[in-house]
């Protein structure tokens, strides 16, 4: 018999419909020693609320977060709300004995997060953050290629979040839907929303970085705001290039932004090693290709591997060999860990902690477009 563990979800929008979904899958696909039970979701719009928690199955709503982390049948508070509420609710949370689990980036900045992980780990509770792309079974194998030494000493990582979705001057900012676009809610733009995933992914792959230099955009200065009516100064970053130095010494780049046309999500990064070099990109995302300089002569070159066979990372879980899996199923994976690891009591990656480490490089890679220098980079 399964333990229960029942879920209390904060926000109603994408991520929480990615977070749903997974909360539900996860058992149905993997030998995990809890049942998520969808307890309770909570979100300002009653009506709205309502009909979400029909569609995926929750048994009862709420209009304000603190009534939900007051509940008793509540063990574990995932935050799937806008960036300004996370720290508040996580840090209750955690103060009520609750596991807490939280949408990238962690916090706006990091001296918010920095609370959040003292809460978390003063209370000793569970906690995750939902970076969610290391848990892609092709970049999950190639973690393990990078461990295992394949590539040998690295020398460079690339890596790039292209969207376009915000290039039109009359897009308004703020309010449900374009919070992004809105620095006091969002903290930042692209930094935080976007190339905080490759910060993320990149750290796990590569380790910590030690310093950094950026330069960011703003292409469109003022927007309507949808809650004032008015027009706004917009103190979020359209575009974000950077320089980075890893510990290890390798060489990075990272560049996102929202004025890429024709990209709606190209993230792809490369790593280039002694021995071989390995590249992945989202749109293709169970795919890896793979070049070793090992190989005979004749035949070296680019290799394609397909990953979804039962012996690469989480496969055998989902369907035959040759049959391949999306994006909603690193969530999925995520959870499966998750819960796994309550059990083995080793908590799964990347938890609040990892979390600050990535905000701490996009505070170093904001200041520095600022400060026109390079930035040392605070470790976690």
């Amino acid at each position: 018999m399964k333990k229960k563990l029942n879920i209390g979800l904060v926000g109603y929008g994408f991520m929480g419909r990615t977070h749903s979904n997974a909360f539900v899958q996860a058992p149905r696909f993997f030998d995990v020693p809890y049942e998520p039970i969808l307890k309770a979701v909570c979100a300002r719009n009653a009506d709205r609320v309502k009909a979400f928690a029909s569609n995926w199955g929750y048994e009862s709503i709420e209009t304000d977060w603190r009534a939900l982390v007051d509940r008793k049948d509540i063990d574990l508070v995932d935050i799937a709300s806008p960036n300004d509420t996370h720290a508040e609710i996580a840090i209750a949370a955690a103060s009520a004995g609750k596991m807490v689990t939280c949408e990238k980036p962690l916090a706006r900045n990091a001296a918010e997060s920095e609370k959040m992980v003292t809460a978390a780990e003063s209370a000793r509770v569970p906690n995750a953050v939902w970076y969610n792309y290391r848990r892609v079974p092709a970049v999950t194998l190639l973690k393990q290629l990078i461990d295992e030494g394949k590539l040998g000493r690295i020398f460079h990582y690339r890596a790039q979040f292209l969207q376009d979705w915000t290039i039109s001057s009359d897009l308004p900012q703020g309010g449900e839907g374009l919070w992004r676009l809105d620095v006091a809610v969002a903290g930042s733009g692209v930094t935080g929303d976007l190339l905080a995933h490759c910060i993320d992914t990149a750290m796990w792959l590569n380790g910590t970085i030690d310093k950094v230099t950026a330069m960011t955009e703003t292409f469109v200065k003022e927007r309507k705001h949808q809650l004032t009516g008015k027009m706004e100064k917009v103190g979020i970053d359209d575009a974000c290039a950077f320089l980075a130095r890893f510990s290890n010494g390798s060489l990075a780049t990272f560049e996102s932004t929202r004025y890429a046309r024709g990209h709606k999500a190209l993230y792809t990064f490369e790593i280039n090693g002694e021995h071989a070099s390995i590249f992945w990109d989202l749109h293709d995302l169970h795919r890896l290709q793979y070049f070793d300089h090992r190989d005979e002569g004749r035949v070296r070159g680019w290799r394609n591997i397909h990953v979804s066979d039962g012996d690469q990372p989480y496969m055998k879980n989902w369907w035959v060999p040759g049959l391949q899996i999306g994006y909603e199923h690193s969530f999925v994976h995520q959870v499966a860990d998750f819960l796994q690891g309550l059990a083995d009591g080793k908590p799964a990656k990347p938890d609040f902690k990892d979390g600050l480490a990535t905000d701490y490089v996009t505070d170093a890679v904001l200041k520095s477009a600022k400060s026109q220098k390079w930035e040392n980079v605070k470790k976690a």
